[in-house]
């Protein structure tokens, strides 16, 4: 499966963003979609994941309560980022692979990347 993510931009603290991944090549229902994210000098660490089949989401607790995943059809996913602080900049990266997991190398397929920088 081939992952496009979009949607990165330039916003202020407390304003908000809207990524999105389109999944082609075959279909993702028995896949785990992720976000995972990474700043400069930082290892990618996990944001978010959503269980295709069951609907069961994952957050981290850095963006629990202001961010969420969602299916947008049947082969695009959403991360809608709320209340965004300095420290979500990083680089962000949706992710497909068979396990519902916190972590990259269980992830078989990357997107190319999209860029969220959040101004003070």
């Amino acid at each position: 499966v081939q992952l496009q993510a979009c949607g990165g931009g330039l916003v202020q603290a407390g304003g908000s963003l809207r990524l999105s991944c389109a999944a082609s090549g075959r279909s993702i229902g028995m896949y785990t979609m992720a976000w995972f994210r990474q700043a400069p000098g930082k290892e990618r660490e996990f944001v978010a994941f959503l269980r295709w089949s069951t609907g069961r989401t994952n957050y981290a607790d850095s963006v629990k309560g202001r961010v969420t995943i969602s299916k947008a059809n049947a082969d695009t996913v959403y991360l809608q980022m709320n209340s965004l602080k300095p420290e979500d900049t990083a680089v962000y990266y949706c992710a497909a692979g068979i396990q519902a997991s916190t972590t990259p190398r269980d992830y078989t397929n990357w997107g190319q990347g999209t860029q969220v920088t959040v101004s003070s």
